[in-house]
């Protein structure tokens, strides 16, 4: 039964689909408790309006208007943080005096680091989301703590361990590097989107019982409270799109003409890119495979082609019905159809999510940040991948048959079958992300309306963006 509150929440996202979708998830888990729901947002990426008629939106002027940029990259997110604080600032000063002590708290995205700076000077409580996995930002944290363990490294050492970090190796590095070292902007960066500030507590898309150990070492590292109370997809009440793309919803007509457990989904997401040649390899390891697939080839994501005119000559005439493709499509729905049964995938943690959450096991080529580090765990740790090393078509052509063929590829599956079982007891009443979830709707409720003045601490991290500018 939905429980009657009268606190309102802020909720501000990175606008970025990836971290946006696990925000507007959030929002509804927390209006189902009887909260009500703002959400502040960058107009860059705005969300569709109409798909979360729950929800009070708010635009805030971002000065990236007539900027193509498909994605952020560290100087638009520079530019975000600082173009959005006076915006963010005087709506909330608005809503303060409109809603008085009925405003519990602000729920912002690590990387808008701005938020934490606007809560402090308005003493209003802030709580930090974070929309990676607990494996990544532990990454992070022991890489940037000591980095002269780390960088610069050897060609030569791209597949040894790193140290402390095990499965992970060198070629896994979740901070960008240049020459297999990191410039010290980029570094002071990813401590800046890591330093909680003066946030009361924080909000993770994972489970406990996937991550416990490694929740339980960073809870010590931030000595706030955690609430681990993923997956959202899951756990939100309402199914609404959140994608800010077109979905093409043909590709499921096309999939109920399949055989049951016969489909390999393939995407790369909302940002990634690649060239011709990794398009070209990727085609035809798809067409030597046999093997009926579905692939999402986004308007941009091959350099310097528009959607799927880079497809090699002959290409489309060989596989025939067998394959469909599409610029974009609505993902969770695939996943769950019953012909689909792998997912070649850039290792998105929302798709991750989505697709042990569906049973289906994965072939990981992951790209930047988190994705390496989840790739790693699903291939050697959980074990319900098979991570794609090498981008060759040959390759690809093996493991694809691998995956959907072999008993390598029925052991993935039994696995993630597992997998998605202890998962759902988390869900459940007695389970650990519902209690997290009780727990946190406790905490929300209980925050003191404004917070007493920050207490100055010498020599505190500064988290202002200005070393991305000078990157």
């Amino acid at each position: 039964m939905k429980i009657q509150r009268k606190q309102s929440v802020v909720l501000v996202p990175l606008p970025c689909q990836g971290h946006l979708t696990p925000m507007l998830q959030l929002g509804s888990i927390l209006h189902s408790q009887g909260f009500s729901v703002i959400i502040a947002h960058p107009e860059f990426n705005t969300p569709k309006y109409s798909n979360h008629p729950e929800f009070v939106f708010h635009s805030m002027d971002d000065v990236l208007k007539g900027i193509n940029i498909s994605s952020p990259s560290l100087e638009n997110i520079y530019d975000l943080n600082e173009n959005c604080k006076v915006p963010l600032r005087n709506y909330l000063v608005k809503k303060m005096k409109e809603e008085g002590d009925q405003l519990a708290c602000i729920v912002y995205d690590n990387v808008m680091i701005f938020v934490d700076d606007v809560a402090t000077q308005l003493r209003l409580p802030s709580i930090v989301l974070h929309t990676s996995s607990a494996a990544y930002l532990h990454s992070m944290i022991t890489i940037y703590q000591q980095p002269e363990k780390y960088f610069p490294f050897e060609d030569s050492q791209l597949l040894d361990p790193l140290p402390e970090l095990h499965p992970l190796r060198f070629k896994d590095v979740p901070i960008p590097t240049v020459n297999n070292t990191v410039a010290e902007p980029v570094l002071d960066f990813f401590k800046a989107i890591n330093n909680i500030g003066s946030s009361v507590a924080t909000i993770w898309n994972t489970m406990q019982d996937m991550e416990n150990p490694i929740l339980l070492r960073l809870q010590e590292h931030y000595k706030v409270p955690f609430y681990a109370i993923g997956p959202f997809h899951k756990m939100a009440p309402m199914a609404s799109s959140t994608s800010i793309l077109q979905e093409d919803d043909s590709c499921i007509k096309w999939l109920d003409r399949q055989v049951p457990n016969s489909v390999l989904y393939v995407s790369i997401g909302s940002q990634m890119r690649i060239n011709d040649k990794e398009l070209t390899e990727t085609a035809w390891g798809l067409a030597k495979s046999d093997q009926p697939f579905l692939w999402v080839i986004r308007p941009g994501s091959v350099s310097g082609f528009q959607c799927a005119e880079a497809l090699p000559d002959g290409f489309e005439k060989m596989v025939g019905e067998r394959g469909r493709i599409v610029k974009w499509a609505p993902q969770k729905q695939v996943l769950s159809h019953p012909a689909v049964a792998g997912f070649f995938t850039h290792c998105g943690w929302n798709s991750t999510l989505e697709s042990i959450l569906e049973e289906v096991p994965l072939i990981c080529r992951p790209f930047l940040a988190d994705q390496p580090v989840t790739a790693r765990y699903l291939s050697h740790m959980y074990k319900v991948g098979f991570e794609l090393e090498v981008i060759e078509r040959t390759v690809i052509e093996k493991t694809v048959r691998k995956l959907m063929l072999s008993d390598e590829g029925k052991d993935l599956k039994k696995r993630v079958v597992d997998m998605k079982q202890k998962i759902v007891v988390g869900m459940q009443i007695d389970g650990a992300s519902h209690k997290n979830l009780n727990d946190l709707v406790d905490f929300i409720s209980a925050l003191p309306s404004r917070l007493p003045p920050p207490t100055p601490v010498v020599g505190a991290f500064d988290t202002s963006s200005k070393c991305i500018r000078e990157s």
